[in-house]
């Protein structure tokens, strides 16, 4: 069977070089040599679309659904759309090609180690949104928050790690975080500038970003 082409939306440097980077090493470790992973990439201005984020708009639902089909003319199968936020807006658009969503795929992996709440990190926008925790919650899984002054911090070290300014001691102090809550509950970390600054992994950790290449991968 013809394996799956895979196309990548190119949003941002920072965040789609991590998920590059993440592939090739994976791919890499499993092949040999000097394999790299196939796929298709079309890179867009991410100024137009980061500008309308994080709120869906029809504005917003028009650029993406361009940029989606102009990716799907490179002839690929499925898609890998290196933003978490950014898929409340894919959900309403009408796209027949496989979207490697990481929200459910998530979910999926929660629901496997029957955890029955999770905490969630990301920007403040995705932790006081509703959209993650509705899709959670129709699968019985409670989405709980950190505290006020956590949300502000970890929205701060994410913006820092955008702005390649994050220090040891942020970063120390974010995973700091990630293993206090993992203790007792699964911690989900849905913002790839918060997988950039992950070091602790654990099995109650569930790192959006490496969820989706750990499916690509497969």
């Amino acid at each position: 069977m013809k394996s799956k082409t895979l196309g990548i939306l190119g949003l941002g440097s920072y965040s789609t070089l991590f998920y590059i980077r993440e592939l090739n090493t994976s791919y890499n470790k499993t092949n040999g040599g000097f394999s790299t992973f196939p796929f298709k990439m079309l890179n867009v201005n991410f100024d137009k679309i980061n500008n309308l984020l994080p709120y869906v708009s029809d504005e917003l639902d028009a650029i993406v659904k361009s940029n989606i089909k102009d990716l799907i003319a490179l002839g690929v199968d499925r898609i890998l759309v290196p933003n978490v936020t950014l898929h409340e807006t894919i959900d309403r658009l009408d796209i027949k090609t496989e979207i490697i969503h990481p929200v459910y795929l998530t979910l999926s992996e929660i629901k496997k180690k029957k955890h029955q709440k999770a905490i969630l990190l990301g920007s403040k926008y995705t932790m006081e949104s509703d959209y993650i925790q509705t899709l959670f919650s129709s699968d019985n899984i409670e989405i709980l928050t950190p505290s006020n002054e956590e949300m502000d911090f970890i929205d701060h070290v994410r913006k820092q790690v955008y702005q390649q300014l994050e220090t040891d001691e942020l970063l120390d102090e974010f995973n700091e975080i990630v293993v206090k809550y993992s203790k007792e509950k699964a911690v989900i970390i849905a913002c790839t500038e918060l997988s950039v600054a992950l070091s602790t992994k654990n099995n109650n950790v569930f790192d959006m970003a490496r969820i989706q290449i750990g499916y690509v991968l497969r």
